[in-house]
């Protein structure tokens, strides 16, 4: 079995912005400086004893998911976001993961997963991401705790190339529930799409509306995604995480299975997207991040947060195909 997390000492930290080579002028990805560093510590949570749940609402945990996992409170969530290592070798700031046997990484789901259920309300939904090489365990795990809905597999429209292979540019989310009682809001994520045969009936849009963008229709979601833009440089919400999720990605899932005031929890927090969209929409949430600078970043981008809660890609109530609008 791995160490915690799977994770293992790697590495250095990346320095702080204040320290780091001048990135170029239009590079908008956030950093951090020595002042902010210290200023996001005092926030941050170690929790060496049983809690509720006020103790942690609203909070960024600091700390190893494993040393925790007794002292989270029972039947709090209603919604929780799992993106745990995926089964490769893959650094991340000072610690690493190793790629494991399918069975050694299932066993490895398992140990976090089985202790997490007490913390689910019994109409909470879970999503947990995966890719196609991790995949199969992870459904042989959630399968054993919870009714499996779906498997939503969604565009990376980025990836490497390979010359003896398909190019990978997808990745998998289980989406799960505790029981048949479960939030679905379906209204709240539909996507708007340019029509590209625009019938009429008696002359008239048939499911379709002309815009001063063009002509669009608003369809129901599915559970292939290629509406999604991985963050880059460019964008507002950019990190360095090597595999930070999109907040358009996020706001999807807490869209559909929570509701205003529902609690969020993502017990593999990275640089915060979970929080920060959780907050955005109006959600209670809290997360567990074992590396302190992702941390950080997650506190920065909760305070941007307060002064924008704009998602790229999400507007006037809808989702909008990638590059149709920005």
């Amino acid at each position: 079995m791995p160490d915690v997390y799977g994770l293992r000492q790697a590495g250095t930290y990346r320095k702080s912005n204040d320290m780091q080579d001048k990135r170029a002028p239009r590079n908008r990805t956030i950093t951090l400086t020595a002042a902010e560093i210290k200023r996001y510590r005092r926030r941050l949570l170690q929790v060496d004893a049983p809690v509720g749940p006020a103790a942690i609402l609203g909070k960024t945990i600091c700390q190893n998911l494993f040393g925790i996992l007794d002292y989270l409170p029972p039947q709090f969530v209603d919604l929780l976001f799992v993106d745990p290592p995926y089964n490769l070798d893959k650094s991340f700031n000072k610690r690493s993961f190793n790629r494991m046997t399918l069975a050694e990484y299932e066993t490895w789901l398992d140990s976090w997963l089985a202790p997490l259920v007490r913390t689910l309300k019994p109409t909470a939904s879970i999503y947990i991401c995966g890719d196609w090489q991790s995949s199969a365990a992870i459904h042989r795990v959630v399968q054993k705790y919870f009714v499996v809905r779906n498997r939503i597999t969604w565009e990376r429209e980025k990836g490497r190339g390979a010359k003896t292979n398909w190019k990978n540019a997808s990745e998998d989310i289980w989406f799960c529930t505790m029981t048949n009682e479960y939030a679905f809001n379906v209204e709240a994520v539909k996507l708007k799409r340019r029509v590209i045969a625009p019938y009429t009936d008696n002359g008239q849009p048939k499911d379709w509306a002309e815009t001063r963008r063009g002509r669009f229709r608003l369809t129901h979601p599915s559970n292939l995604w290629t509406d999604l833009t991985v963050p880059f440089w460019s964008m507002l919400e950019n990190t360095d995480h090597p595999t930070q999720k999109p907040e358009k990605l996020l706001a999807k899932i807490i869209l559909a299975s929570s509701n205003p005031g529902d609690v969020v929890f993502d017990p593999f927090l990275g640089s915060g997207t979970t929080s920060v969209v959780a907050k955005k929409l109006g959600r209670q949430y809290t997360g567990i991040e074992l590396d302190e600078i992702f941390c950080y970043l997650c506190e920065k981008r909760l305070e941007m947060a307060e002064a924008d809660s704009r998602i790229q890609g999400y507007e006037e109530g809808v989702f909008w195909e990638r590059n149709s609008k920005t």
